[in-house]
């Protein structure tokens, strides 16, 4: 473990413009299930139902009952962890250039990142499908516990502000594609790197010279690509490097 922490802190201190991919693996610490794999909420809720664009429209009350029953009460508790942390300190220190994520839980942005892609957009915002106006989860969540589904006070009816299946990702994704394409070094945290569109962008980074580095608990089907490969916890390597760094 040690040597690979050493290797990562040189790859990463010598890098000019680092980029950082995360994904579920890096919420997973901070309580919040992964969709797949053991334990994931994928093996007990069905996706193709909460987290369809199609099936929402066709019943919103599903999802909006799996936000109260399930979603709500695992992100309101849910802090940022030491991956969290240790993001933000290569941000401040000038390191990190930008940073990309599939997550949706906006724990990023609590820990103090500025500069953050999310892909997938942010559950912890509500939209409006009519007048677009948007509240916060806590607003929308004692609403829920008398209106299902709810509305805004347009009359409209109101969205998680993600993508779901069958949606286009957001304009925003753009800034990671152009990050891939310009960066030294690519960092993927935490995903399993099953998820398309998004899992092109770290090959993209590769394609275009980029030193890609994967730390995942599990083996990723871009492993082989990869320049240095660690197989261990987000918060426990990432926490090594700014001990090694202060040593």
């Amino acid at each position: 473990m040690e040597d690979f922490i050493k290797k990562l802190r040189k790859v990463i201190f010598n890098s000019k413009k680092l980029v950082a991919f995360t994904g579920a693996g890096v919420s997973s610490e901070s309580g919040i299930p992964t969709y797949r794999g053991t334990g994931g909420l994928w093996n007990k809720y069905d996706p193709s139902k909460y987290a369809s664009y199609n099936y929402f429209l066709e019943d919103p009350s599903y999802y909006w009952q799996f936000f109260r029953d399930v979603r709500y009460p695992l992100l309101k508790p849910a802090k940022p962890n030491a991956a969290h942390y240790v993001l933000v300190e290569l941000e401040k220190r000038g390191i990190l250039n930008q940073l990309i994520t599939q997550n949706i839980d906006g724990l990023h942005q609590m820990a103090g990142q500025t500069n953050v892609c999310e892909l997938h957009g942010n559950t912890r915002q509500i939209k409006c499908m009519d007048c677009k106006n948007k509240f916060t989860m806590d607003e929308i969540f004692q609403q829920i516990k008398k209106e299902v589904p709810p509305h805004c006070s347009c009359g409209g009816l109101l969205r998680p502000d993600v993508v779901l299946f069958g949606e286009s990702l957001p304009q925003e994704a753009l800034k990671a594609w152009h990050a891939a394409q310009t960066c030294d070094t690519f960092l993927v945290v935490g995903s399993s790197l099953l998820v398309y569109p998004a899992a092109q962008i770290p090959l993209i980074a590769k394609e275009n010279n980029a030193v890609l580095v994967i730390i995942n608990i599990d083996e990723t089907p871009l492993d082989h690509k990869a320049d240095l490969v660690i197989q261990k916890s987000a918060s426990g390597v990432l926490s090594g490097i700014i001990r090694e760094a202060k040593s």
